[in-house]
């Protein structure tokens, strides 16, 4: 396109001087040849056919008139100032109302003037005038212009049919050059584009030993150098979560085992000396946080092996909310709807969500103000749980849902890091999203919006299986 952009502004260029050039310079011949006639027909003819204040009469008898038509011309006018001038024809006779101002003051100055005219019979004619130096009647003469006006038409659409075939040529010429010079750059935008949407595969042939079949070669070997990267990487990430699975398989029945001495241990504690309670206090309490990271762990595990399926059901969502809010976080301000709201949804997945965002306001929003928002926009359902603990900074609300990610200092008690990345797991998978944001006046809100299906009302009969 820059090419055809080019010679298109040249061939436009170069047409519009050779146009004004070459019509200036037929205009001028023509003006050159009219002045020196009418020079002559006034100067010479004039002076030696007519007195110095000639009558109508004498003009009539001089046969001047026919003498200025015989050195040729379209009409002639004669102005006596008598506002009836003395003309050749019906062509003279309608160009002297018509001839300007300007025109008749250059002539009554004593010095020749010309102007160009289209007349009643629709030709262009160009009209000189002048008048003796020694005074008496002014003289204007009209010249065919049609000749020339048309050589200057003819000229202007040879110019632009040649501008429009030098245009289509540059078009042809551009064409070749993109099939030799930007089919390479477009195969490799078309690569990289494939690269970009995951497919390592993409190659570009190496046709040449130019800078292009460089070039292509170079991005292959950047390409395969990627691709041995990524699978790599992918080869690390799948060990790391195997052996996540697998650490964490391997504990819970070790675990289990845990949890039940450490219940026989919290039912004995009071019969234990004081030394001996603290212990095993420490002990139920580091039993109880382990198993909770385990859980996590595998719960995480399953999510990266795509083994987690939502199970959706028809419940009261307001009754749902209570009821978690009342177990989880009996403090907490409730927000929800007085009536029923029936929803279809997975009810084990967003009591997981719903929990894990109550254990983090009461862990590290220190419980304080929190408040649990439930409300239907739309086809959405909207669950909002704040707090008014001391919040983190702007720069780590990005990294909330990060697998063992802990805000330092404020946000680093207890917990395993998991509860945010686990909630928003839960979140995506029911097909819904999961954010954080600063709460105004201090601390954070964590807002839930899931997609949900209402129930038919009672009484209509569905529509599919």
């Amino acid at each position: 396109m820059t090419i055809v952009g080019l010679v298109a502004l040249t061939s436009i260029v170069l047409g519009v001087g050779a146009y004004l050039y070459v019509a200036t310079s037929l205009r001028d011949q023509q003006q050159d040849e009219a002045i020196a006639q009418t020079d002559f027909n006034v100067g010479v003819l004039a002076d030696q056919l007519l007195p110095a204040d000639p009558s109508r009469e004498e003009l009539a008898d001089s046969g001047l008139i026919t003498a200025f038509e015989l050195r040729g011309g379209a009409g002639t006018i004669v102005d006596l100032g008598d506002g009836d001038p003395v003309t050749s024809g019906f062509i003279a006779a309608d160009a002297f109302p018509r001839l300007s101002p300007q025109l008749t003051a250059i002539v009554e100055r004593g010095e020749i003037g010309f102007e160009r005219l289209t007349l009643g019979d629709g030709r262009p004619y160009l009209v000189t005038g002048a008048q003796r130096a020694s005074g008496g009647p002014a003289f204007y003469f009209l010249f065919e212009a049609a000749e020339t006006e048309a050589a200057v038409a003819q000229l202007g659409q040879a110019l632009l049919v040649g501008g429009l075939v030098l245009t289509g040529l540059a078009v042809v010429a551009a064409g070749f050059l993109a099939r030799g010079i930007l089919r390479p750059v477009r195969e490799a935008s078309d690569a990289a584009g494939r690269i970009a949407s995951g497919d390592l595969s993409a190659r570009l042939p190496v046709e040449s030993n130019d800078e292009f079949g460089t070039w292509a070669a170079t991005f292959n070997r950047m390409a395969a150098s990627l691709d041995g990267t990524v699978a790599e990487l992918q080869v690390a990430q799948d060990r790391q979560r195997a052996f996540v699975a697998d650490v964490s398989h391997e504990l819970r029945t070790p675990m289990t085992a845990l949890v039940h001495e450490a219940a026989l241990l919290s039912d004995h504690l009071d019969a234990l000396p004081p030394g001996g309670r603290r212990a095993g206090e420490l002990l139920v309490g580091d039993v109880a946080r382990l198993r909770t990271l385990v859980d996590d762990l595998m719960e995480i595990s399953r999510f990266d092996a795509a083994a987690e399926v939502a199970a959706p059901t028809e419940f009261d969502a307001a009754a749902f909310v209570r009821a978690v809010v009342g177990d989880r976080l009996p403090g907490a301000a409730l927000h929800v709807p007085a009536e029923e709201v029936r929803v279809v949804l997975d009810r084990r997945r967003l009591e997981r969500t719903l929990g894990n965002l109550l254990d983090n306001a009461r862990e590290h929003g220190e419980a304080a103000g929190v408040e649990v928002t439930l409300a239907i926009d739309g086809d959405e359902l909207r669950l909002e749980v704040s707090d008014r603990g001391p919040g983190v900074p702007e720069d780590e609300l990005p990294h909330l849902f990060e697998r063992f990610h802990k805000v330092d200092p404020s946000r680093s008690r207890g917990g395993s890091g998991l509860g945010l990345a686990i909630a928003r797991e839960h979140a995506e998978l029911l097909g819904g999203t999961l954010r954080a944001k600063a709460r105004p006046g201090g601390g954070l809100l964590f807002e839930l919006r899931l997609p949900v299906t209402r129930p038919l009302p009672a009484g209509d009969e569905a529509v599919t299986e």
